[in-house]
């Protein structure tokens, strides 16, 4: 009964239905439109502003600790075996609509990441805290929108996406080396327990390390393969393109295929719009002293994600060949691709970069859940308790789940949790198009970038008036 629900409502929302496909087009050329082509028009401040980015407070971590946080959460099974899931479902032509789908989503993490640092608040330890069911609280005022959203995030990264996570390590690490499922699983929950039980300091403090590292490790890996099969890039590039728009033999039905997984994975692994970014945005100290700073390093986070990593993993896969099955084929698409290109050394590696990328992801989620604790009252050492054990407990189920069954119940929650959330900032587009265009005036003119309270006409107002 279980997986029949969940089709169902996969397909309302993925599916036949293709709600989100739509909301998502629709909210990234919205978003695009009203913000001026922000994500185009200001791609390099967007580096510019990390020069300044560490620096922190007892009040909240630094932009540059908050971009490793959501990278963290980002990049992990969707950037290794959510590509492949797409190209063994969509064909190539899914990876040309994943980079749409992030190129306009830069735009929608933009917005909702201002809403996230705008409408903060202060937790029991005088931390930031925030993210939709604030924006949705205060700004809108419509309090059950808010609690929705809050269970659909408890849900989907509390317990369900660590669940994904740990599927996925698992199932590299047997394919690897035969270790059982059961026992990776009780490593990741210990591991897990000692990083989380630092808070969402110590999560930070973790990401800000290993983000970087891992990142730019695997980067120039996917580099030297694609410059060693440098003559095949151009025929793999127009097979990309022909494929996304259905002009393989396979016609129509590809087409939708491409569009339909491109869109789906892109979302998984980039997050935009889902709601899930605008958590870690709001814990940061901003510097300048700006809401729509956040929105800036959040939308860098977009780029990095999905144009450079997951076109890393897309290279790498479609240089070996591609996906030779129409079933749904995981991380050992990306390992079997890795080994065509390093010999048997190319499993190892894949096992070792997604244990760390999905591992990252695990704990990452862990802060996302606990920042809603608040929203319930139970931010608190017995909630955060009972909340603890059950994502520990789903670590353990994800880990000995099967691959379609947990994807289908991750594919959920992210789309109920992005439904509400593109809902929510559409409805507070003049509040984002305000306070952006403050930031752009002051920008521009050589001011000093700041933002007080009455700078510019918001909806709703901070529950304690952090901005003064």
């Amino acid at each position: 009964m279980i997986n029949e629900f969940v089709s169902l409502v996969n397909n309302v929302l993925w599916g036949d239905g293709q709600v989100l496909i739509i909301m998502l087009l629709a909210c990234g050329i919205w978003f695009t439109v009203k913000l001026g082509g922000v994500q185009l028009r200001h791609f390099g401040h967007m580096f510019a502003l990390l020069r300044n980015s560490t620096t922190s407070s007892k009040e909240g971590i630094s932009s540059f600790q908050a971009l490793c946080t959501s990278l963290s959460a980002r990049v992990g099974t969707g950037n290794l075996a959510g590509v492949a899931v797409a190209i063994s479902l969509g064909g190539s032509g899914a990876i040309f609509w994943m980079w749409m789908i992030a190129i306009l989503g830069m735009a929608t993490g933009f917005a909702e990441s201002v809403l996230g640092q705008l409408y903060k608040v202060r937790d029991e330890n005088g931390e930031f805290r925030g993210g939709p069911a604030y924006y949705i609280k205060q700004g809108l005022n419509k309090t059950w929108l808010a609690v929705a959203f809050s269970l659909c995030l408890f849900f989907g990264y509390g317990f369900v996406f660590s669940a994904v996570q740990a599927n996925t390590i698992t199932d590299a690490l047997n394919n690897a080396y035969n270790f059982p499922s059961e026992y990776v699983g009780i490593v990741i929950i210990a591991l897990a327990a000692l990083i989380v039980v630092g808070g969402l300091r110590g999560i930070a403090r973790f990401a800000e390390f290993v983000v970087p590292f891992m990142g730019i490790g695997y980067v120039l890996v996917a580099l030297v393969i694609t410059f060693i099969n440098i003559s095949e890039l151009p025929a793999m590039l127009l097979d990309i393109i022909k494929s996304a728009f259905g002009l393989q033999e396979a016609g129509a039905g590809a087409l939708g295929a491409a569009i339909k997984n491109g869109i789906q994975r892109g979302l998984y692994s980039n997050e935009a719009g889902s709601g899930s970014v605008p958590h870690a945005a709001a814990s940061a100290v901003p510097n300048p002293n700006h809401p729509v700073s956040q929105g800036y390093i959040q939308m860098l986070g977009v780029f990095l994600d999905t144009l450079i990593l997951c076109t890393s993993t897309a290279f790498i896969i479609l240089l070996a060949g591609g996906s030779s099955s129409d079933q749904m084929e995981g991380i050992r698409l990306t390992q079997d691709a890795m080994s065509s290109h390093l010999g048997e050394g190319g499993t190892d590696f894949v096992a070792a970069a997604i244990s760390l990328f999905a591992f990252t992801s695990v704990v990452a989620n862990y802060a996302y859940g606990e920042s809603n604790l608040h929203m319930f009252k139970l931010d608190n050492k017995i909630g955060r308790a009972v909340y603890t054990i059950g994502y520990l407990g789903m670590i353990y189920w994800g880990a000995q789940a099967a691959l379609p069954q947990v994807w289908a119940m991750a594919d959920m929650a992210l789309g109920l949790m992005t439904v509400i959330n593109i809902i929510a900032i559409v409805w507070m587009t003049p509040t984002i198009v305000s306070i952006s265009k403050d930031y752009f005036k002051k920008k521009d003119s050589g001011e000093t970038v700041e933002y007080k309270t009455g700078d510019c006409e918001i909806q709703g107002q901070s529950e304690d008036g952090i901005w003064k």
